[in-house]
């Protein structure tokens, strides 16, 4: 292992090569190329092994070889053990659903949820400069926000951490207790003296499983830097415009992230279908008993794609408050001088009422002020709280099939639409 050291090195001081598109000539992430997921040393191992970078490629290279390399194994040491198949044991390596969707569905969602995420926030900052949002008194505090943010991201401690927590944690507390089957499978069998894992048993509870809850754990991390970050900016007095058209002061770009979580919130739902299939199938439960775990996913996944720009909330309110007051006193000005020339004879008798551009202006005063009054102080709407919801809960909506046939389910969908 003689290029051990020299690497490792390499990754802790997060060292790009000349061509990386997020760092300047100074060395400094630009701003324009601001990104929660292209940083840390798992970006830079992965880097090293051609399996990161911007091109759609290179992420297709990257969820095919990363979530083989936690499935294929399995796989294969478990036909070795004649586990794989049907008879052996109670829940054979080919029957077992969580597995499948766990390394086939969700941990390529996790991933091509980087890719989107990253495509989606990248000019966000740029956003904040052009709109002038951040006014140049308050830039140093802007920067200091986003240098914080790359140093959490680019963390080599961090990351080390949240291994130590998978291994602490998430199998010996979170699975063991939580999610294994209490009955003989491929990965184990239940013993007097506790499970004894089998030859493929052991690849999946020390690499394969970790590396998905790695995964798992590094998304929550990010968005605890994404809440950090907009917290900080939040702190910054911003140039909010209460007429903006987006009725979100100019910060209706921050909208725009929300959506890129669905491959996220659809990696949680697939990761809650697992097990209820499994439990479903080989236990004898219910898919309705698990309605509580379903509705706190949902609410789960709700709160980080929409919490973290809530700390805009006090701000954007105070800023409509303002723009009532403002608006409204520029619109009562309008309107007398309107009543004074028009209504009280102080037009002057060679100017015609009809097509005249103050009938015009006042429309557009009152449109206006309307736009202020329903100025929103949160990115939350209907539309977006659907989207999302939905794509949590379309990996669990096949265990429907479970509660009635096929036929009868197309039946009742049918009688409903028509």
């Amino acid at each position: 292992m003689p290029l051990a050291g020299p690497i490792l090195a390499e990754i802790a001081s997060d060292k790009m090569s000349p061509d990386d598109p997020t760092k300047t000539d100074e060395g400094s992430e630009s701003a324009s190329e601001f990104s929660l997921v292209h940083g840390g040393p798992l970006f830079q191992l992965l880097r090293r092994a051609h399996l990161e970078g911007d091109a759609r490629t290179i992420a297709r290279k990257r969820v095919l070889v990363i979530s083989l390399f936690a499935w294929l194994p399995l796989l294969v040491l478990s036909a070795s053990e004649g586990k794989a198949l049907k008879g052996a044991v109670a829940v054979p390596f080919l029957m077992d659903v969580e597995q499948h969707i766990r390394f086939l569905v969700a941990m390529p969602l996790l991933i091509v949820a980087e890719l989107m995420v990253h495509q989606r926030m990248q000019p966000m900052i740029q956003l904040f400069r052009e709109r002038k949002i951040i006014s140049e008194s308050a830039r140093p505090k802007f920067e200091a926000a986003i240098t914080s943010a790359y140093r959490l991201r680019n963390s080599l401690i961090a990351e080390l951490l949240l291994i130590v927590f998978v291994y602490a944690v998430g199998v010996p507390v979170a699975w063991r207790n939580y999610i294994a089957l209490d009955t003989a499978t491929w990965y184990g069998t239940t013993a007097a003296g506790g499970s004894v894992l089998s030859i493929a048993g052991g690849w999946y509870v020390y690499v394969s499983l970790p590396l998905s809850q790695f995964l798992l754990a590094r998304w929550y991390y990010r968005l605890f830097i994404w809440t950090r970050f907009l917290w900080h900016v939040s702190k910054i007095e911003l140039s909010l415009l209460p007429a903006h058209p987006d009725r979100l002061g100019g910060l209706g770009f921050l909208s725009v992230i929300i959506y890129a979580f669905a491959p996220l919130a659809a990696a949680h739902g697939a990761l809650l279908a697992g097990p209820f299939a499994n439990r479903i199938f080989y236990m004898g439960a219910h898919l309705p008993s698990f309605k509580l775990e379903i509705a706190g996913i949902v609410v789960f996944v709700l709160c980080f794609a929409f919490g973290p720009p809530l700390v805009f909330a006090p701000q954007l309110a105070a800023a409509r408050r303002r723009g009532m007051r403002e608006y409204g006193t520029l619109a009562e000005r309008y309107v007398r001088d309107f009543d004074t020339k028009w209504l009280r004879g102080g037009a002057p008798a060679d100017e015609a009422l009809v097509g005249s551009a103050d009938i015009q202006s006042l429309a557009d005063l009152s449109n206006s002020l309307e736009i202020v009054r329903t100025m929103n102080v949160t990115v939350i709407t209907k539309e977006a709280v659907i989207r999302v919801a939905a794509a949590t809960l379309a990996p669990i909506l096949p265990l429907v099939l479970t509660m009635m046939p096929l036929e009868e389910l197309l039946k009742r969908m049918f009688g409903l639409l028509f």
